[in-house]
């Protein structure tokens, strides 16, 4: 069992939000402000350091995790995999922890998510891995999406068609060969994807799955979401929705869903200075989408980078990434996080309850390029008291190395959707 490494004392100058010499603090309390129908129900943030690959050795990325349930209590199983360049990930991986993720298992790879000789000589591999606990089969469904990789172990350019690929981890612990999820739609010829994204589960056992989507010769991407049958073996596309679209470079990107209180919401990623949020009285007609703004009106300068929400049953949150004082010379503004509550009549964030998740460390301003960037996260309710935002850390100005950190949110009132 690995135990967490300790937050060193240098790292430790940092007060959430504050610009000091480096490092981040293990706690930091968040007050409830505003009226009482309004009122934060973030008690506090908890942060720890699950793999120290600033230190040394891999850095991994994309962790990303769900609550398997156990008799003993919950068993926390996460995939991540190595990255050692641009968009250049190895093998995926998966470690368990089953002490709410204060220790973990040594990552050990997940064989059928590994590389293989593709087309054209190219190699091709997986990556933007989600794994969902899926109750009614009691499996685990990893989804992710291919890339290739060419014979310099680069991103190639221009890849080839790609598609979700997936595993399902069954209830003893073995993993299933790759499938793809097949979506014969003429709009998806070039790529359709859904990895990084959180899915909905209904409770028939249904599964809602965003797509991106583009066909062949068109560079923007437009997104939806089908319905999806999942029997614990094979998952199927059975209905699909309308079309959400923006024209300005790669479009719309790494949809992802919630659902909160009989509605559904999907917030996307761009590339013309803004995010995006969509509703949905059924998880697959979309009303079009509106840019993220504060409850006030003004608009939120994001850059090309994922949002995740953060669902409670009172409440629902978003964690982002954004333009600030701070960190304006860091590529996409990808450090800090920040979280906000969702106002889910206007689609909009309320100001007054942003806090910061996970501080920026170091210079944002005058030494950037040395501010690990924290844009792959990924959220999971682990208990009806806490509520997980994970991240790896990434600095490809030295060696691509970086810290697997984890942020506990602790909630002042039970979250009865865990799981």
């Amino acid at each position: 069992m690995m135990s967490v490494p300790q937050v060193t004392r240098r790292r430790l100058l940092k007060a959430a939000g504050a610009v000091a010499l480096g490092g981040w603090p293990r706690c930091a309390v968040a007050a409830d402000r505003g009226e009482p129908e309004q009122r934060v129900r973030v008690k506090a943030i908890e942060r720890s350091i699950l793999w120290n690959g600033r230190g040394g050795g891999t850095t991994w990325f994309h962790p990303r995790a769900c609550m398997i349930p156990a008799e003993r209590g919950p068993v926390a199983f996460m995939t991540l995999q190595s990255i050692t360049g641009s968009d250049v990930f190895g093998p995926v991986h998966w470690s368990t922890s089953t002490d709410l993720g204060r220790t973990w298992t040594d990552p050990k790879r997940i064989a059928a998510l590994g590389r293989h000789p593709a087309r054209h000589d190219l190699t091709e591999g997986v990556c933007d891995v989600v794994p969902e606990y899926h109750a009614r089969t009691d499996t685990v469904l990893a989804i992710g999406h291919n890339v290739y990789y060419d014979r310099t172990g680069r991103l190639a350019r221009p890849q080839l068609e790609r598609y979700p690929v997936y595993v399902v981890r069954t209830p003893d612990g073995h993993f299933s060969g790759a499938s793809r999820l097949q979506w014969d739609d003429p709009r998806g010829t070039a790529i359709y994807t859904c990895g990084c994204a959180q899915r909905v589960t209904l409770p028939d056992g249904r599964i809602l799955v965003p797509l991106s989507f583009a066909p062949k010769g068109q560079t923007a991407r437009s997104v939806g979401s089908v319905l999806c049958a999942y029997d614990g073996r094979a998952l199927t596309v059975e209905r699909r929705g309308n079309e959400l679209s923006n024209g300005v470079k790669r479009g719309l990107l790494e949809p992802t869903l919630a659902a909160f209180q009989g509605k559904y919401y999907m917030t996307i990623r761009a590339e013309d200075g803004h995010g995006y949020v969509a509703s949905s009285t059924d998880g697959l007609n979309w009303e079009t989408q509106r840019p993220w703004s504060w409850d006030d009106g003004t608009p939120l300068t994001m850059s090309t980078t994922q949002q995740r929400w953060l669902p409670h049953s009172d409440a629902l949150y978003l964690i982002y990434t954004r333009k600030a004082e701070e960190n304006i010379n860091v590529m996409r503004w990808r450090a800090p996080l920040y979280l906000a509550r969702v106002d889910t009549e206007k689609l909009c964030l309320i100001r007054a309850s942003e806090r910061i998740v996970l501080p920026l460390i170091g210079d944002g301003v005058n030494n950037a390029r040395h501010v690990a960037r924290m844009g792959n996260f990924h959220t999971v309710a682990a208990t009806a008291d806490e509520s997980w935002v994970t991240v790896g850390e990434c600095l490809p100005d030295d060696d691509w190395r970086g810290d697997v950190l984890l942020a506990r949110i602790r909630w002042s009132q039970p979250n009865r959707i865990h799981r």
